[in-house]
C-alpha cells in the first residue's frame, strides 16, 4: 500500500465506500437470491466497521480492512482479469494508492523497495489545481478538458524503465463544501479557465482544506512504453546541438525500454558515400561507433561481408544477428563479427538511416546477452525510424549550415572550384574536439597555372577629373549669377565678399583639378555660401523663389551639382556591369573544361585571375591541354567583351575608350588565401614577381618609344618565353580565321620597368566589322582541334 499524506490540497480527503454500499443495498432488496445473499452478507460485515461507509482519514485502516475492502470491490476488481488489468484503487492525484490487481503488485515488487512513485513532471501546484478541476467537474458539473497526458515511469526487474499512462475513474467521488469553500459564479469560473498557470489565483477560490473528498477513485494503468519512449524520443532529437551528449545518453534509455533490454547500447557510424566507407560521425563524440571503435574510416568491404553488405548498404534493409557466436561459427571470415565478438557482444541490430535516397550511416543496437536483438523485435524500428531520420537530416545540415557560417566568416565568399578545401579544413575543426582551440589554416594550393587579363578604360582619370571640373564651374556659375542678380534688391558686403570668393576659385581652376580643389570648394560652398542664401530667402518672395530654382538644379543627397559625374559614374558602372556579366556568364560554361580558380574586379574597367592546376582538383587528372584550352577561351572571351563594347559605346552619355591586355606567365606559381585580407595572393618571393608585372605593365610602353604598348581596338599579349609567342600566335592565326581579329600582328619589345626586364608583346586589332557565326566556345574549341 502507498499512502502519502498531502497537507497541501483543497481537500480533506475521507476514504469512503458509501457509494459501494449503496449499490450493495439495491443488490440486497432486489437481485436474484444468491447475488442477494451475498450483497446481504457483505452489508452485514461492512456494519461492523462504520468508518468505511461514513469516511475515514486514517489511512492505516486501509490496511486492517483490507480482506473486506478487497470483497467490497471485487465487482469494480474482477478476479478473473487481476493477472492483465494493472488497476488499484486510489485517490485522483493524490498518491495514495490501495487494492492493487496482482499485475500491479508485481510490478511495484519488481520495482523494488526504494521506488518512489510520483507522476512524471507533475509538481504539487499541478497536483492542486487538478484536484480543483475535480471540484469543477462533480460539484459544479463543469467539464474541463486537461490535455496533459499522467505517467507513471517505473523500473522491472532488469532496470528498464517502463511507462505507464494514469487513467482515473472517480464515479465513486463526491465532493462536499465546508464552511471554508467560497462558491463560485460562472465569471469567477471562466476566469480560471483563462489562468491555469495562475496558482495564487486557485488558492483563492480554492482555499486549503475548504472542501472534503469523499468516497474513492480507480486507477487504471496501460502500458504506454513504446508510444511514450517515442514521444520522448521526439523531444529529444530536437535537443539543442550543445545538449548532444545529455541527448545520446537519454536516448540510449529510451531504446532500452523501447526494446526492454537493460543491456542496449546505441551506436551510429556515418558513411562518406563519395568514397563508400564508414567515417567517424561529423557531430563529436556523442554517439560511439561500435564498428569503428578508434578507427577514423573503414571501407565496408573490410568488415561487411556480402550478404550484409548487400542488405544494409544496398538495399537499405535491418540487419539482426541474435546469436553472434552461432553466427559466427557460419561466417567464420566475417570481420564485423568478429569484430564484435572481440566487443563481448551477443546480439545486435544495424538499421540504416537514408536521407531522400543517400545512406548517411548505419545506426546501430547491441546487446551483450544472446536473442535480445533479433529479426522480431527489430521491426520496432517501423515506429521511430521517421524521426531518427528526420533528426539525422537536421545534424546533418546543421553541420553543413555551420561550416558555410564559418567559411563566410574565415574566408568569406569562395569560388565553387576551390570551396572543398576550405570545407575540408572547417569540417576537420567541427568534428575533431582537438582542433576547435587551434588557429585556422591558410588555404594554399601550389603549382598552379595564373592567367590575367583586363579591359581597361583608357584615361578614366583624366575623363573623371574632367568631369568634376565641369561640375564645379556648373555650380560656381550658377551661385555667381544667384549672388548677383539677388544683389540688385539686397546689396551687402557678405554677398560681395561671395562671389569674390567664388571668382577666385573658377580663375585657379583655369581647367586644371588640383589635388584639393574640389574639397576646398565644397566646403565653401556649403559652409559659407548655403547657409547665406537660407538668411537670405526669407527677405523677398522673389529671393525665395530664385533660391528654390537654384537648388532644383543640385542633387538632392549631397545638395550639389551632380551632373557630368553622375553620366560619367552611370557609364562606368555600365561598362564594367556588361563587361562582368559576359565574363562570369561564359566561365560558368568553361569550368566544364577543368574546374579553375576564377575572380574578377570591377575597378576602372574589369580584371580577371585565373588559376588552373592539379591542385585545384586533385579528383581529376591534369592534363596541360586544360591549360592550352582555356588560354583560347580567354582571347576569345576578351574578343567578345570588346564586340560588347563597341556595340554599347554608341548609347553611353559619355563615350570612352578601352584597352585589353592580357599577361602571360611562363611558369606555375603557388597561391595562398590571406587569413586577415581574405582573398587569395600569390605565395613566396619568387612569385611575387607575377605581382609586380600585372600591377605595371598596363602602363607600359614599347621600348624606345613614347607610346603605350596598349591601344584602343587592340588586343595586347605581353610574354617572356619564344615558345609562348608561340602558342600564342596559333591562337590568334585560328581567331583571325574565325572573324574575331583582323589580319595584322604586330610584335615588339616592351620598356624595362623597375624590377622586370625582357618582356615582349604582340598587338592584333579586333575585327568589329565582319559579322560572325556567334559561336559558342565549345563549337570553338570544336573547330580548333
Amino acid at each position: 500500500m502507498i499512502y502519502t499524506k498531502n497537507d497541501d490540497s483543497p481537500f480533506q480527503v475521507h476514504i469512503s465506500f458509501h457509494k459501494v454500499v449503496e449499490r450493495l443495498e439495491e443488490i440486497a432488496s432486489f437481485d436474484i437470491d444468491y447475488r442477494a445473499n451475498y450483497a446481504k452478507g457483505l452489508l452485514n460485515e461492512v456494519k461492523k466497521t462504520p468508518e468505511l461507509i461514513s469516511g475515514n482519514s486514517d489511512f492505516s485502516k486501509l490496511e486492517e480492512h483490507k480482506v473486506l475492502i478487497r470483497h467490497l470491490l471485487a465487482d469494480l476488481f474482477p478476479a478473473a482479469l487481476s493477472g492483465n488489468e494493472i488497476k488499484a484503487a486510489a485517490i485522483p492525484f493524490h498518491n495514495i494508492l490501495f487494492n492493487y490487481s496482482n499485475r500491479f503488485e508485481a510490478i511495484l515488487e519488481n520495482a523494488g523497495a526504494n521506488f518512489d512513485m510520483n507522476i512524471r513532471e507533475f509538481d504539487d501546484q499541478q497536483i492542486y489545481v487538478m484536484s480543483c478541476c475535480l471540484i469543477l467537474l462533480k460539484y459544479y458539473n463543469y467539464k474541463i478538458d486537461v490535455v496533459k497526458s499522467l505517467f507513471y515511469d517505473i523500473p522491472d526487474q532488469n532496470g528498464v524503465i517502463c511507462h505507464y499512462r494514469v487513467l482515473y475513474n472517480v464515479d465513486f467521488v463526491e465532493v462536499i463544501p465546508t464552511e471554508k469553500a467560497h462558491q463560485l459564479s460562472m465569471e469567477e469560473i471562466e476566469e480560471l479557465m483563462d489562468n491555469f498557470d495562475n496558482f495564487a489565483l486557485w488558492c483563492e477560490k480554492f482555499p486549503p482544506k475548504s472542501w472534503i473528498l469523499k468516497g474513492f477513485g480507480i486507477m487504471n494503468l496501460y502500458d504506454a512504453t513504446i508510444e511514450s519512449a517515442i514521444s520522448n524520443l521526439k523531444t529529444n532529437l530536437l535537443g539543442k546541438k550543445e545538449n548532444q551528449d545529455y541527448i545520446s545518453e537519454n536516448i540510449e534509455t529510451i531504446f532500452r525500454s523501447i526494446f526492454k533490454v537493460a543491456d542496449l547500447e546505441t551506436g551510429y557510424t556515418a558513411v562518406n558515400a563519395e568514397e563508400n566507407r564508414f567515417v567517424k560521425a561529423p557531430f563529436d563524440d556523442s554517439l560511439k561507433s561500435f564498428i569503428l571503435q578508434e578507427t577514423e574510416t573503414r571501407h565496408p568491404s573490410d568488415l561487411i561481408c556480402d550478404n550484409l553488405f548487400d542488405c544494409v548498404i544496398k538495399k537499405h534493409q535491418y540487419f539482426s544477428v541474435s546469436n553472434l557466436d552461432k553466427f559466427l561459427k557460419e561466417n567464420p571470415n566475417n570481420n564485423l563479427l568478429k569484430h564484435f565478438s572481440n566487443l563481448g557482444i551477443k546480439s545486435f541490430l544495424l538499421v540504416p538511416l537514408m536521407s531522400n535516397t543517400k545512406l548517411l550511416g548505419v545506426m546501430e543496437l547491441v546487446s551483450y546477452q544472446k536473442h535480445q536483438l533479433n529479426s522480431m523485435n527489430a521491426h520496432k524500428m517501423d515506429v521511430v525510424m521517421p524521426y531518427l531520420q528526420e533528426a539525422m537530416e537536421r545534424f546533418y545540415n546543421d553541420i553543413e549550415l555551420e561550416i558555410e557560417a564559418v567559411i563566410q566568416k574565415e574566408y568569406t565568399a569562395i569560388h565553387p572550384s576551390v570551396y572543398w578545401k576550405f570545407k575540408e579544413e572547417v569540417s576537420s575543426h567541427i568534428t575533431d574536439k582537438n582542433k576547435r582551440d587551434l588557429p585556422y589554416k591558410e588555404i594554399v594550393f601550389e603549382d598552379v597555372w595564373p592567367l590575367y587579363g583586363q579591359i581597361d578604360v583608357k584615361d578614366s582619370s583624366k575623363y573623371r577629373n574632367q568631369a568634376i571640373l565641369d561640375d564645379l564651374e556648373t555650380q560656381i556659375d550658377l551661385l555667381i549669377s544667384l549672388f548677383e542678380k539677388i544683389s540688385l534688391t539686397n546689396s551687402t558686403g557678405i554677398i560681395a565678399a561671395n562671389v569674390f570668393e567664388l571668382q577666385n576659385f573658377k580663375n585657379n581652376l583655369n581647367n586644371t583639378l588640383q589635388a584639393d580643389s574640389e574639397v576646398l570648394i565644397h566646403t565653401f560652398i556649403l559652409n559659407e555660401c548655403h547657409p547665406l542664401l537660407e538668411q537670405l530667402r526669407n527677405s523677398a518672395t522673389d529671393v525665395a523663389q530664385w533660391v528654390s530654382d537654384y537648388y532644383e538644379k543640385l542633387n538632392p543627397q549631397t545638395k550639389l551639382v551632380y551632373n557630368c559625374r553622375k553620366d560619367y559614374d552611370y557609364t562606368l558602372s555600365l561598362i564594367n556591369k556588361k563587361l562582368a556579366a559576359i565574363m562570369d556568364a561564359e566561365q560558368e560554361k568553361v569550368q566544364a573544361l577543368f574546374p579553375h580558380y576564377y575572380e574578377r574586379f570591377k575597378t576602372d574597367g574589369v580584371e580577371h585571375n585565373l588559376y588552373i592546376g592539379a591542385s585545384i582538383n586533385p579528383k581529376i587528372p591534369y592534363k596541360s591541354i586544360y591549360l592550352q584550352q582555356l588560354r583560347l577561351w580567354q582571347l576569345y572571351v576578351m574578343c567578345e567583351m570588346e564586340h560588347e563594347y563597341f556595340q554599347l559605346r554608341k548609347e553611353l552619355p559619355y563615350s570612352l575608350d578601352v584597352t585589353s591586355l592580357i599577361l602571360v606567365f611562363n611558369a606555375p606559381i603557388s597561391i595562398r588565401f590571406r587569413m586577415d585580407e581574405k582573398h587569395f595572393d600569390v605565395d613566396g618571393t619568387y612569385n611575387a614577381r607575377y605581382e609586380v608585372v600585372k600591377k605595371r605593365i598596363d602602363k607600359a610602353n614599347i621600348k624606345g618609344t613614347t607610346e603605350r604598348i596598349t591601344k584602343c581596338g587592340h588586343l595586347v599579349i605581353v610574354y617572356s618565353q619564344k615558345e609562348e609567342a608561340f602558342e600564342y600566335k596559333n591562337y590568334i592565326h585560328f581567331l583571325q580565321n574565325q572573324g574575331f581579329l583582323n589580319p595584322d600582328i604586330e610584335e615588339f619589345d616592351v620598356e624595362d620597368l623597375q624590377g622586370v626586364t625582357g618582356l615582349k608583346a604582340i598587338r592584333v586589332a579586333v575585327n568589329y566589322q565582319k559579322n560572325r557565326d556567334n559561336l559558342s566556345y565549345n563549337q570553338l574549341l570544336e573547330s580548333y582541334v
